[in-house]
Order: C-alpha cells, then sequence, then structure tokens
C-alpha cells in the first residue's frame, strides 16, 4: 500500500518537480537526483503524518535541496578557480624565471674564477704570452718580437696554455670555444 500511495506521488509530482530543479541547477541528471531525493523525502514526512501533502511542502523540499546543491557548487567552483588562478601564477613565475635566467651570467663568474687560477697557475712567461694574445689582441708576430722569442715558442705557450683551460674548464667547453678561439 505505502509502495502504491510513492508510486502515486512520484507520477503526479515528478515532471514538474524536475523541470523546476532543472531550471536552477541546469543538469539533468542533478535534476534528477534532486528530485528522486525530494519526493523520497516527501513520502517519508506525509506517511509519518508530520507533514500534510501540500505543493508547497514538496517545492520547499526542492528548494532546499537545489539550494544544498548550489551552495556546494559554488564552494567547489571557487576552489577550483582559486587552484586554476595558484597554477596560472605559477606558470607565470616558471616563465619569468627562465626568461630571466641567463646561463652566461650564471657561469661567467665561475669560468672567471677558473680563468684567473689557471692562468696564475701558469709559469709567468706562459701567463703573460697568454695575455697578450687574447687579452690585448696582439699578433703572434707582435708577441714574439716583444718577449724576444721566436713565432714558434709564442705559438707553443698559447697551445700550452689553451691546452690546461681546455682541461679546467671541460664542463664548460661549448663557451670555452666560443670565448677562446
Amino acid at each position: 500500500m505505502a509502495k502504491d500511495n510513492f508510486n502515486i506521488i512520484y507520477e503526479r509530482n515528478y515532471q514538474r518537480s524536475f523541470m523546476f530543479a532543472k531550471s536552477y541547477v541546469h543538469d539533468d541528471m542533478i535534476a534528477e537526483d534532486i528530485v528522486s531525493d525530494s519526493l523520497v523525502k516527501y513520502w517519508r514526512l506525509i506517511s509519518t503524518q508530520k507533514g500534510e501533502a501540500t505543493e508547497a511542502l514538496l517545492l520547499s523540499i526542492l528548494r532546499n535541496k537545489a539550494l544544498d546543491y548550489l551552495r556546494h557548487k559554488a564552494v567547489h567552483d571557487a576552489a577550483i578557480e582559486n587552484l586554476e588562478e595558484i597554477k596560472k601564477r605559477e606558470l607565470s613565475i616558471r616563465i619569468s624565471t627562465l626568461e630571466a635566467c641567463d646561463p652566461e651570467e650564471i657561469f661567467r663568474e665561475e669560468i672567471r674564477t677558473i680563468l684567473q687560477r689557471t692562468l696564475q697557475s701558469l709559469p709567468e712567461q706562459t701567463r703573460r704570452i697568454f695575455e697578450m694574445s687574447r687579452f690585448e689582441n696582439k699578433t703572434v708576430k707582435e708577441i714574439a718580437i716583444e718577449t724576444n722569442l721566436t713565432v714558434k715558442g709564442v705559438e707553443y705557450h698559447i697551445t700550452k696554455t689553451l691546452k690546461v683551460l681546455r682541461i679546467n674548464l671541460k664542463d664548460y667547453l661549448p663557451l670555452f670555444y666560443f670565448l677562446f678561439s
């Protein structure tokens, strides 16, 4: 008998209840869930004599269930928006950081330190010949005249320095070749 009463209530009220719920939640599945839950609650209330079978009671139940859903959805959507905003800021920071990253700047000081240490470890004449060649832009012939060495002797000192630098700067070889070749 109770089952028959529920079926009557369901058939009489389902379509209008569904249209009402859907007009607010804009989702068929959610509207169906709200209507089903509301009709069960409505049936329980009137079958236990706690409520009178009125359309106002059913509409209040539907309204409250739809409001609960929409409030929950608003909180959920706000959380998703917040997460998306955080992701956008983090992505922006990563982009800015990468754009600001200048590998040459990062390694310039390191390379300069290794270069200075390496040159300081060389014999005075070898270091001086290399400095004239690379930092003063003198030709091998000019250096040979200034140091009273042969051109081959100057080339030997430059080659010796380049070999030592290659070993000490092996981790920076692409930049080394660019700077000193």
